[in-house]
C-alpha cells in the first residue's frame, strides 16, 4: 500500500463544505417541491413519456456520434502537430464556453433553409432544422467537447511505452490503436461518454433554437419541463426530477465503478 496523503489545511473544509451546498441545496429545494403522491401519475403523461424517448433516443445517437468522431479529434490534437493546432483546439472547445442558445443560433444559420449548407440540401431534398435529426446535432455540438477534451487529456497522461513496442515488434499502427492505444485509455472513454450523454441528455438552449419544440418530433424532456413550469408547476417539478434522477444514476455508477478500479 501507497503512502497515506499528506493533511489538508483545515481552511479548505467550511469552502468545501460551502461549494457542496452550492450543488445541494438546490437538489434539495427540488426534492422537497416535489409532489411524490402523484410522482409516478406526473411522470407517466403521454407526453411525459414521448418527451423522454425521445431525449433517451437522442442523447443515444448524439453520444454514439461523440465517440466516433470524438475519440480520433482528440487522439490527434494530443499527438500531431501542425500549424493552427491552438486555434482548433479553441475552436473545438467553444460550445463549452458559449451560451447553448448560441450554437443553436450557429447550427441554424449553418443548416436551415437559409444557411450556408442548408440551402443546398433543401435543394437536394434534405431538411434538417426543425427535424429530429436537428436534436441530434445540437446535442452533438454541445457535448463533442467533453469527449476531446477528456480523450486529449488522458492520451497526453498515459505511458507510451507499450505502444513503442507494439510498434517495435512490427505491429500496424491501426493494429496498435485497436489492441494497445484504446484499451489503455479505456477508462477515459467511459469517461468522456458519459459526460457526453449526461450532457446530450440536459441540452435545451441549442434544441430549442435549432429544432424548435415540436410534440413527438423535437421536444425532448428539458423542452416539455420548460413549456409545464408555468401550466403545471408540478408536472415540470416531476419531470426535473426525473431527469436529475437519470443522469445522478448514470453519473453515479461510472463514478463508483471508476474507483473500484
Amino acid at each position: 500500500m501507497g503512502a497515506a496523503a499528506p493533511p489538508l489545511p483545515r481552511a479548505l473544509l467550511p469552502l468545501g463544505l460551502l461549494g457542496g451546498a452550492v450543488i445541494l441545496l438546490p437538489l434539495l429545494g427540488l426534492i422537497l417541491r416535489a409532489d411524490f403522491s402523484a410522482f409516478l401519475t406526473l411522470i407517466t403523461e403521454d407526453s411525459a413519456l414521448t418527451a423522454l424517448g425521445l431525449s433517451l433516443r437522442t442523447s443515444l445517437t448524439a453520444t454514439t456520434v461523440c465517440i466516433l468522431v470524438g475519440i480520433p479529434l482528440g487522439l490527434l490534437l494530443a499527438r500531431v502537430r501542425f500549424p493552427g493546432i491552438s486555434i482548433v483546439r479553441t475552436c473545438v472547445l467553444l460550445p463549452l464556453v458559449l451560451p447553448p442558445v448560441v450554437g443553436g443560433i450557429a447550427l441554424l444559420y449553418t443548416f436551415g433553409r437559409v444557411g450556408v449548407l442548408g440551402s443546398a440540401l433543401e435543394a437536394a431534398g434534405v431538411q434538417i432544422a426543425f427535424t429530429w435529426l436537428a436534436v441530434v446535432l445540437a446535442q452533438t455540438f454541445v457535448s463533442l467537447p467533453f469527449m476531446v477534451l477528456t480523450v486529449e487529456g488522458a492520451v497526453r497522461s498515459h505511458d507510451v511505452r507499450y505502444e513503442r513496442v507494439a510498434a517495435g515488434l512490427g505491429a500496424s499502427p491501426g493494429y496498435t490503436l485497436r489492441r494497445v492505444t484504446l484499451p489503455v485509455l479505456a477508462p477515459a472513454l467511459v469517461t468522456g461518454t458519459v459526460l457526453c450523454f449526461a450532457r446530450s441528455l440536459g441540452e435545451f438552449g441549442a434544441t430549442i433554437a435549432f429544432a424548435g419544440s415540436l410534440q413527438g418530433t423535437t421536444r425532448t424532456l428539458p423542452l416539455e419541463i420548460y413549456l409545464l413550469r408555468e401550466t403545471d408547476p408540478d408536472g415540470a417539478v416531476a419531470l426535473s426530477l426525473l431527469l436529475v434522477i437519470i443522469a445522478a444514476v448514470v453519473v453515479g455508477a461510472t463514478y463508483t465503478r471508476s474507483r473500484s478500479r
